[in-house]
């Protein structure tokens, strides 16, 4: 199984060739390997990723304590993720060949592949029976006045209480939803954004969880196969600016000589 920690930004469209699909936007990682836990040592088997970053002087004493620990310490972390973590989530699965450090990014999922995201769904405080659980509510002849949205009798008149799990008014939202049998539609690599068709549970800039059939996969460190091809370019330049120079300077001096013989040439000639 592959997972990552998102933040979920907004719902938009794109075209699938002549189709217009309605996505949501997520900004899935980069997510660091913060902590591996194992079935001898925490009795269950999972691993621990952060993300987000946040200020030192937000984070207490004990949460310090923890990146250090995963050698990720809040003055200076490695390359290829932030110093300081917001957000840590455990997902219930062993991986092999994964270490401390390792960075999971938006790379780690494709086009087309089928998953499932939970997230806190929105909060919509008290609300009614009718919109809370969708009763159909009364009718509007007949004298039932200012009865419409009621929910009506709540229970019978035996037992002379009312039972457990009755659906009534109350809190609406605000609870851990998960949303399956979705698909990720476009993958953008650069900027760890997944385009999921559908829409998400959530509002927007609330963290969400993605899973998705499939073996999880590592993103590249940043010194080992990001950097060199900008150290690369800049050599080059480098390199080029001198070559340029000497050529400059070459013609300049042929230019010089051409003219002192010319001026050789014609005093020779005026004697």
């Amino acid at each position: 199984m592959k997972f990552i920690i998102g933040k979920k930004i907004e719902m938009t469209q794109i075209w699938q060739g002549e189709k217009l699909v309605a996505v949501t936007k997520v900004q899935a990682g980069p997510c660091p390997v913060v902590q591996l836990k194992s079935i001898n040592s925490d009795g269950y088997a999972a691993v621990q990723l952060g993300f987000s970053e946040r200020k030192e002087k937000n984070i207490n004493k004990p949460q310090l304590g923890h990146l250090k620990k995963a050698k990720i310490s809040a003055r200076g972390g490695k390359p290829g993720f932030g110093k300081n973590l917001r957000y840590y989530r455990e997902f219930r699965e062993e991986v092999k060949d994964l270490k401390i450090g390792d960075i999971v990014d938006a790379g780690t999922f494709e086009v087309g592949d089928v998953i499932k995201v939970t997230g806190t769904s929105k909060g919509k405080g008290f609300q009614g029976s009718v919109k809370r659980h969708g009763f159909h509510g009364h009718n509007t002849t007949h004298g039932t006045k200012d009865q419409v949205r009621t929910s009506g009798a709540i229970g019978a008149g035996g037992p002379q209480h009312v039972f457990k799990n009755k659906r009534m008014p109350g809190r609406m939202g605000d609870e851990r939803v998960t949303t399956a049998n979705l698909k990720i539609a476009q993958v953008d690599k650069e900027n760890n954004i997944l385009y999921i068709s559908g829409a998400v549970p959530g509002a927007r800039n609330s963290v969400v969880l993605v899973y998705g059939d499939g073996n999880l996969k590592i993103a590249p460190s940043a010194s080992s196969g990001q950097a060199q091809p900008k150290a690369e370019t800049v050599a080059e330049v480098k390199t080029e600016k001198p070559i340029e120079a000497v050529k400059v300077t070459e013609s300049v001096k042929e230019e010089k000589k051409v003219e002192a013989v010319k001026v050789e040439k014609k005093e020779e000639k005026v004697k």
